[in-house]
Formats: C-alpha cells, sequence, structure tokens
C-alpha cells in the first residue's frame, strides 16, 4: 500500500484546506475580505546576518543595492513577513542557480514578539509554469491543495517542506524517495543514486548537502550531492572500508578498514572539507567500530579481533593509547552526560566505561555474554545494549553507571535507535519492533514494552543485514521510518499508534539501511523559519505560504535574476506526461505521448526533430534510447518496448534545444506478464516522477 497521508504535514493542514472559511489569495494580491499589508521592494532585510532590531521587528534598512526583496501580510493578529537573500558573498540579487535564504518571520502584530514553535509550510514555483497550465490560473488555495494531495505531475520547483528518504539497497544503488508523492501506490521513487560498489555505511553533514557511502569491495568511499542526487567523486579509503563516522565538527571522515591483512587493518581519515584522504593509522585487527569525544579532541576505534580500543587524538593523527577493555569489543557509544566511553564485549559480557577525561577506565558493568550493538538516548543518558544471544536488552543510567534494567525483547534484538520519547529495537527473529518509554526508565520497576509489525517476514530471512541503521526517527515527528529486509519495505510508524500508518516497496532493490535528507524550513532563531535552496532558473516566483494557526494561505512574489557566470539559467522546456496507465505488458510495444512546452512563454515546443526517450531499468540496466515522433497537435509519442517485469524509468531530451534528459521529470512505468498488464493508452496528463 501506500502512504495515506504526507507524514511530514500533519493533519491540520490538510483540514485547514478543507475549512469553510479558508480564502484562497492570487499571486501578488491580498485577500480582500482580510486584512492584508504588503511591503514591495522598498525595504530589507538581513535576517541571519545579525541584523535584526532587537525589538522583535525587522530592521528597516531603505533601498540600498543588494537588499533583498521583502513581502509582508497580516492575518488575524499575525504578521508574517517573508524575503530572500543570496548567500554568496558580494552578491546583490539573488540569482539564477546559486544558493538562498528563504526566510519567513512571524511575529504578534499587537507586541511585535515572536511567535515560536510554528512549523509553516511553503513552496516556490515559477509564475509562468503555473499560467501555462491553463487559461484560468490556479489560485494559492488551488496550488497548495495540489502539493499535499501528491498528484504525480504536480510538484513546485522549490519544496520547501521536503524530506527525502535514503534507502541503501543490496546492489550498488541508494533509492531516493519521495515519501509524498506515490506512483500508482507501487514505488514513491524519485532518483536513484548509481555507486561503483554496493555501499555499507554511510554519514552525512548537518546542512544535509554531503553524503559519504563506504564502498568495502570499491575500497573507496562515495561523496554524494544531495541537491542533484548524485555521486560527485570517489575518494579512496584503504582496504575494505567499512564503517564510515563524521567526526561533530565535520573536520574528519573517519573510516574503518576491515582488511583480512593485520598492517592494513585500521582507520582511515579523509577530510571532509578538501575531501581526499588524509592519513591511514593501524590500530588493530577486526571489525572497527568509532566513537568520537563530545569535544572532538579523541577519537576511540575498536579492534574486534585485538581485544583493544585504540585512542587517537585528533589534532596530531597519533595514537595516544590502547585501551583493554575486553576479549571482543563489539560496541561503542560515547554519552555526552556521562562524559565517558563505553564498550561492550560480546564475549564477557561487560561494558566497560572510560572516562573521557583521563582515558581511564572508570568502572566495569557486568551483564552477559552476546552483547550486540549499543546506542544512548539524545540526551546522552540512557544507553541501550541488545544481547541476540539472551533474547534481552538492558540498560545503562550514566549519570551513575549502573545497569537499571534488564529486558526481555523480541527474539535475536540486533540493532537500537532513539526518538525523544522512545527507545525502538529491532530483532532479526521477529518482524514486531519493540518501544520502550524513556519516561519510565527512571523507575524501579521493569519498563512495559510495546510492539508493533514491521512487514510480514523477520528481517533475518533476509540474505543481508547492513551494519547501517535500519530504523530512522522522523525529523520533526514523533515517529520512525522503519526498514523490512526480507519484505523490500518500508514502514511509517506514528507513536501512540497500533500499528504503522503505511507502508511502501523499493521495487527492484532489497533494502539493507534508511536515512533522511531534510529539505524542511527551520527555526533557526524566535520566530525565524529559514531554508537554504538552491534556485535552479532565473524568473518570477510565486511562494505560496500556509499556517495552521491561524489558518490561512498567502502567495508572495519573489524575483531570480539570470546568472551571468552561466549561459542561460531561465527553464528552457517543460514536459507534460500524457499516459493513462501506467501498467504495460511485457514484451510489447507501448506508445508513450508527451508534450514539451518553453516555460518562459508557455506555448507547446513543436517540431523539434532530436527528441529521444530515454529508458531502463530501476536497477539501471537494458538502457535504451527511442526517437520520438512529432504530433500535429503540437505533442510527441515515442514507442518503448519493456521486456523484463520490472518498473522503468523514461527521460526526455533534445541536443538541438540543449535539454539533456537529466534536465526534465523523468516517468515511470511498470512492466507486468500479459494476464495482468495492459497496454497504455495517452488518455491522462502528468508530469513526471
Amino acid at each position: 500500500m501506500q502512504f495515506l497521508l504526507n507524514p511530514f504535514l500533519t493533519g491540520a493542514a490538510l483540514v485547514l484546506l478543507m475549512s469553510a472559511g479558508l480564502q484562497g489569495c492570487s499571486p501578488q494580491t491580498g485577500d480582500a475580505e482580510t486584512e492584508t499589508e504588503t511591503t514591495g521592494s522598498g525595504s530589507g532585510t538581513s535576517v541571519g546576518s545579525g541584523t535584526i532590531a532587537e525589538t522583535g521587528t525587522i530592521a528597516e534598512t531603505g533601498t540600498s543595492a543588494g537588499q533583498k526583496d521583502l513581502n509582508r501580510t497580516t492575518r488575524e493578529g499575525v504578521v508574517v513577513e517573508f524575503s530572500t537573500r543570496p548567500t554568496s558573498d558580494g552578491v546583490e540579487k539573488v540569482m539564477a542557480a546559486d544558493w538562498a535564504d528563504i526566510t519567513f518571520r512571524i511575529t504578534d502584530a499587537s507586541t511585535g514578539q515572536p511567535i515560536e514553535g510554528r512549523y509553516p509550510a511553503a513552496w516556490m514555483d515559477l509564475s509562468e509554469a503555473w499560467e501555462a497550465k491553463g487559461d484560468k490560473p490556479m489560485s494559492c488555495k488551488d496550488r497548495v491543495s495540489t502539493y499535499l494531495q501528491g498528484i504525480v505531475g504536480i510538484r513546485p520547483m522549490i519544496d520547501l517542506n521536503s524530506n527525502f528518504l535514503l534507502v541503501m539497497n543490496a546492489d550498488a544503488s541508494i533509492s531516493v524517495i519521495d515519501p509524498v508523492v506515490g506512483i500508482t501506490g507501487i514505488t514513491n521513487l524519485f532518483a536513484q543514486i548509481n555507486l561503483e560498489q554496493a555501499g555499507a555505511d554511510w554519514d552525512k553533514t548537518r546542512d544535509q548537502r554531503t553524503l559519504f557511502v563506504s564502498m568495502p569491495h570499491a575500497n573507496q568511499v562515495a561523496l554524494v550531492d544531495t541537491e542533484t542526487f548524485k555521486v560527485v567523486m570517489n575518494i579512496d579509503a584503504g582496504d575494505r572500508p567499512t564503517r564510515a563516522k563524521l567526526q561533530d565538527d565535520e573536520r574528519y571522515l573517519w573510516v574503518g578498514n576491515n582488511a583480512t591483512r593485520a598492517e592494513q587493518s585500521g582507520v582511515t581519515i579523509i577530510d571532509a572539507i578538501d575531501r581526499k584522504k588524509l592519513a591511514f593509522i593501524n590500530t588493530g585487527e577486526g571489525h572497527h567500530e568509532i566513537a568520537f569525544s563530545d569535544d572532538n579532541r579523541y577519537t576511540f576505534v575498536s579492534n574486534r579481533n585485538s581485544g583493544t580500543v585504540t585512542v587517537i587524538d585528533v589534532q596530531t593523527l597519533k595514537t595516544v593509547k590502547d585501551l583493554e577493555t575486553g576479549p571482543v569489543p563489539i560496541s561503542l557509544a560515547f554519552s555526552t552526560l556521562g562524559k565517558a566511553l563505553y564498550v561492550a564485549d560480546g564475549k564477557d559480557g561487560t561494558i566497560t566505561v572510560v572516562d573521557a577525561a583521563s582515558l581511564e577506565i572508570r568502572s566495569r558493568i557486568k551483564v552477559k555474554p552476546g552483547l550486540g550493538p549499543m546506542r544512548f538516548s539524545q540526551n546522552g543518558r540512557w544507553g541501550i545494549v541488545v544481547n541476540p544471544f539472551e533474547d534481552e536488552v538492558y540498560v545503562i543510567d550514566a549519570s551513575k553507571d549502573q545497569l537499571m534494567h534488564t529486558i526481555t525483547m523480541g527474539k535475536q534484538p540486533y540493532q537500537v535507535n532513539f526518538t525523544r520519547s522512545f527507545g525502538y529495537i529491532r530483532s532479526l527473529g521477529t518482524q514486531d519492533v519493540g518501544l520502550i518509554p524513556l519516561s519510565e526508565l527512571d523507575e524501579v520497576t521493569t519498563p512495559v514494552v510495546s510492539y508493533i509489525p514491521a512487514g510480514q517476514n523477520p528481517p533475518g530471512a533476509a540474505a543481508k543485514i547492513s551494519i547501517a541503521d535500519a530504523m530512522v526517527p522522523s525529523l520533526k515527528q514523533a515517529a520512525a521510518y522503519i526498514v523490512n529486509q526480507a519484505d523490500g519495505t518500508i514502514h511509517y510508524y506514528m507513536e501512540g499508534m497500533a500499528a504503522p500508518m503505511g507502508a511502501f516497496r523499493n521495487y527492484g532493490h532489497q533494502a539493507r539501511a534508511i536515512d533522511i535528507v531534510d529539505r524542511s524550513l527551520g527555526e533557526f532563531s524566535p520566530g525565524v523559519y529559514t531554508g537554504r535552496v538552491k534556485i535552479p532558473v532565473a524568473g518570477q516566483y510565486d511562494v505560496a505560504f500556509m499556517m495552521d494557526t491561524p489558518r490561512f494561505l498567502h502567495c508572495f512574489s519573489a524575483e531570480v535574476v539570470p546568472n551571468p557566470e552561466l549561459e542561460d539559467t531561465t527553464a528552457k522546456m517543460g514536459v507534460e506526461y500524457q499516459v493513462g496507465n501506467r501498467y504495460v505488458t511485457v514484451g510489447t510495444e507501448t506508445t508513450i505521448k508527451f508534450r514539451l512546452t518553453d516555460t518562459r512563454t508557455g506555448d507547446s515546443a513543436r517540431d523539434i526533430p532530436d527528441v529521444t526517450v530515454l529508458y531502463y531499468r530501476s536497477d539501471g540496466r537494458d538502457r535504451t534510447v527511442a526517437r520520438a515522433r512529432a504530433l500535429p497537435d503540437g505533442g510527441y509519442e515515442a514507442t518503448v518496448k519493456l521486456n523484463k517485469s520490472a518498473t522503468y524509468y523514461l527521460f526526455v531530451g533534445t541536443r538541438s534545444r540543449k535539454v539533456s534528459y537529466t534536465d526534465l521529470p523523468f516517468f515511470s512505468l511498470i512492466a507486468m506478464p500479459a494476464a495482468t498488464g495492459e497496454k497504455t493508452t495517452a488518455s491522462q496528463t502528468g508530469s513526471g516522477s
């Protein structure tokens, strides 16, 4: 099944759209029945750069060159001020193909005080793109309604609420999934990142722009740009790079080398800024886990076969000492509250506590042999370590260095993660996920564990289990995404429910791990909500803004000028796929119709002689190019033949118009056996994904 709701926009947003009193507004005009004040480009602000007045109002700085345009609206006692600002030094206006801060400042109209803790939604799209969709322009309300419905083909150019799921696959790929827009209820695939070899672990920068993926069989780490979802480069990372951890200040990426030869086993340090291998330190044999002190002074590297934990000085990149914590140090976790490293030993069943200041062992907590992964809660107090051999988990209080609870859990618990309220425990022998309430861990009695189903089969039935997380907490809600490796499904669970609220499949791939890339607005100072985006093309943009308290929609306006360093940064072309049924019959010829438009004029781009369609399977195989034929009505059609039962992706391009296959939205078809497939007909309009 597909998601029945947008997990990142709450139900209140949908109620907002259906509210009888809701008033839409046309671009650049206010609602006649609502108090609206709009300030044009005559005022500016430097939100995010230190020029906000202490009074709580935005500092008015006149009309000097280089200041960003400001729009303002007042509704029901709430003032919303919209602004754009280029992030590059010395740049006066927001330019295409450059980064900009999109900011909404929300204040109380009577007091001027910031309004905190809201979750506004916003979208940006070219004004011309909407005018081109019909004789009657869509209202602000209509646009937001289509965005929230997740209609395929109706997407803004910039979504300031979007979050993408990254699914690491067993093959050499990463699926990028849009959890909002569904494709016929089968998949939500937005893009696919192709790697040199299968990934083992990953980590990303705080700004969400860069993802590092270790590839043991390539002896490299892939650097992925999460704006384009493409591999920028592959960095040499020693022999069999596996565990990958970015230190908290993001200066270095540390990669554990699980080499078979002792002299090549250790940790590789990659300069995350210069993007190159900096050093290798031979630490010991076996698998390596990595942790950091909270001041970024020390890196701790476990050596499973050597029975040691190596302490490395981050400044000098030299070994300080080797700690003998037990025969098989299997997992590491650092507690910011306890100011200590906790080392779980799989053989002797002890948890060794290493003081971060003295680097000496300050205590040992005895549990049972068979320990596995360990992690601390977000506040650093509660540590949970799993024991798959005993079907137990152990709760450690870092404020006391004591064992607080022993909890019977599932069948072969093997992974742990946290939201603010719960510890999530994944087990190999059951599809059920255990939830431990953190609020009960301070009690003497054993906390009551609740279980939620996440799939039909136990994850242990999968051929491969990744060391990367199979569970990830949602960014702004009490919720989590959970991968079932055996079923190939991803489940969305909202806390308080008896079961996941939805699930979708990762067709064509076996899912191993999951992470989230955040593209949404964040409250970076009281009442100031900002998102940093790269605006792809020049033009006049309509910015749809939505709040649920008070309930209203408003459309602001923003101008993006062409980038003089680029040949042309206006959107050359748009595509509308005219396909009524995405299911096609394997091995039969299928006609795909589509229409190309000049986004600057809204006119059809007719009779282009070299339009082609590239299509291939979701795993990247069977790449085929078909030539498109111009139709009398100004559209185009191409004949494709899908020879395997799989999901296929289609891309349109034309060399004469300098439009590559990656410049336009893609389309998907699902090839099925003859008994269930149907020939595709051109009866419904959509535009990509």
